[in-house]
């Protein structure tokens, strides 16, 4: 599915997200704070549009992604970043090898989200972070029903007519009323392992950036 819609991806996000995904990208990147030397696994990173910025700040960064398709696609457009095949159940990746991790809006996709969490915690160093951001829940009642209706009606009317494969994003929309909301969220990342969880909403929570740390011990 990702390998059909790869090439028009990150312009169809940014259309369908009404030019939000830029800022929210810009939050992930302040919330990371990297810097020359830091080394970033940014997971489901797809075309390396939430890799590119990192690396501009100096940082190590490895895109990885379980689509080709979409690797493709971001060796194209950014060739000097290393983009890795590779399965965020099982990270072709050791112990204890990155400063950060980092996945946003790729966390829905996996097929064992706890899963997905440990293996994070896993080839994160002692003391490092995981960034996450994804789609959550509005915390306004009103605005949280507005937005469920635009999810399930105007979206896939928008991919229909933009998008060659509509139906990812019918799947889009039906994952985020699924998906958890923030609590929700950070009660698996607490049960991963990861420590002093917590997260800061964005556009009324209809994003949320959930950050985690590793113990030192």
């Amino acid at each position: 599915m990702f390998d059909g819609v790869a090439k028009r991806y990150d312009l169809l996000n940014d259309l369908l997200s009404l030019g939000r995904t830029k800022a929210w990208r810009k939050r992930v990147t302040a919330t990371i704070a990297p810097t020359p030397g830091m080394k970033i696994l940014d997971i489901a990173a797809g075309t390396g549009s939430s890799s590119r910025p990192l690396a501009d700040k100096g940082a190590f960064v490895i895109p990885m992604d379980f689509s080709e398709g979409m690797l493709a696609a971001g060796r194209k457009r950014h060739p000097d970043l290393a983009f890795t095949q590779g399965d965020a159940l099982n990270l072709p990746f050791p112990d204890n090898e990155f400063d950060v991790t980092t996945v946003s809006f790729g966390l829905r996709n996996t097929a064992d989200t706890a899963k997905a969490l440990r293996e994070a915690l896993r080839v994160t160093k002692a003391g490092g972070r995981i960034v996450i951001a994804e789609f959550s829940s509005p915390t306004n009642r009103v605005f949280r029903t507005i937005y469920m209706r635009y999810l399930m009606r105007a979206l896939p009317w928008v991919a229909k007519k933009t998008s060659s494969n509509p139906e990812a994003y019918i799947y889009l929309a039906e994952s985020i009323i699924a998906w958890p909301d923030q609590v929700a969220l950070a009660d698996i990342l607490r049960s991963a392992g990861w420590e002093r969880v917590g997260w800061q909403n964005l556009t009324f929570g209809i994003v949320a950036v959930h950050e985690g740390f590793k113990s030192v011990s």
